[in-house]
C-alpha cells in the first residue's frame, strides 16, 4: 500500500470502467479467481459500500428535475468515500483482507474531471484530506468504444442520472482514464472489454496473475 500503515499483504485493487464495459460480469470472474486461490478478498462498490454511503450513492444516481452543482457532486462523491474507507476498506486491509472495488477516485478524476470539468487540482485537494496518502495497488480499466458501451448500458432498461448524460460527456471521461492509465503506468492495465468473454478473462487473468503470483 502507499499509506504508511501496518498492512501485511493484503492489497487493494480497483475496477473501473465505462458504461456498458462489463464491469458485473468481470467482478463475478475476479471473485472465482481469487475464491480458487482462497483469498479472503472484499467486493464493495463505489459510490457506496456501507449503509451511509449508499445512501449517499441513491442521491448521486437518482434521475431528478433539479439541477445537481457538479461540486455539491464532487463533495458527495468524497463523503461517499470517506464513510466508505473509514467503516469499510481499511478495517479489512488492516485485518488482513484483499479489498477489490467497483470504482475509486480514478472514476472521479474520469467523471468529474473529464465529464463535469472540474479542475483537477480541487479533486487532488479532496483526495489528499480524505485517502491520506492511500492508493490502489492494482487498477483493472474496462475499456470499451463509446458507443458500443452506451449501447449496452441502454439496453439493461431505466439509465441513471449519469447513464443520460451526452456521448460528449463519456468521450472526456473515457480521455481521462486513458490519460490516468498512461501515467499511472505501474499500477493500471488497460482490458479491451469489446471482444468475446473468454478474451477478456484470459486478459484479466494474466494481469492478476502477474500481480499476485508474480
Amino acid at each position: 500500500m502507499k499509506q504508511k500503515n501496518n498492512m501485511g499483504s493484503a492489497k487493494f485493487i480497483t475496477l473501473e470502467g465505462m458504461e456498458g464495459a462489463g464491469k458485473t460480469t468481470c467482478l463475478k470472474f475476479i471473485r472465482g479467481y481469487f475464491d480458487a486461490l482462497e483469498i479472503p478478498l472484499l467486493i464493495t462498490r463505489e459510490p457506496g459500500g456501507t449503509p451511509f454511503a449508499e445512501e449517499i450513492r441513491s442521491l448521486l444516481l437518482s434521475p431528478r428535475e433539479e439541477k445537481v452543482s457538479d461540486e455539491v457532486e464532487l463533495l458527495l462523491m468524497f463523503a461517499a468515500r470517506a464513510q466508505h474507507l473509514e467503516q469499510k476498506i481499511m478495517p479489512a486491509l488492516q485485518s488482513g483482507r484483499w479489498v477489490l472495488s467497483d470504482r475509486f477516485t480514478d472514476a472521479t478524476y474520469a467523471y468529474q474531471g473529464g465529464g463535469r470539468g472540474i479542475d483537477s487540482a480541487d479533486i487532488e485537494r479532496l483526495e489528499q484530506m480524505v485517502q491520506k496518502g492511500l492508493q490502489p495497488d492494482l487498477t483493472l480499466f474496462l475499456n470499451i468504444p463509446i458507443e458500443i458501451g452506451l449501447a449496452r448500458a441502454r439496453g439493461r432498461g431505466e439509465l441513471d442520472r449519469f447513464e443520460q448524460q451526452e456521448v460528449d460527456f463519456f468521450e472526456r471521461t473515457r480521455d481521462v482514464y486513458l490519460q490516468r492509465a498512461e501515467q499511472y503506468a505501474s499500477r493500471f492495465v488497460v482490458i479491451d472489454t469489446n471482444r468475446s468473454l473468454d478474451d477478456v478473462y484470459e486478459s484479466i487473468s494474466q494481469a492478476l496473475d502477474q500481480f499476485v503470483k508474480g
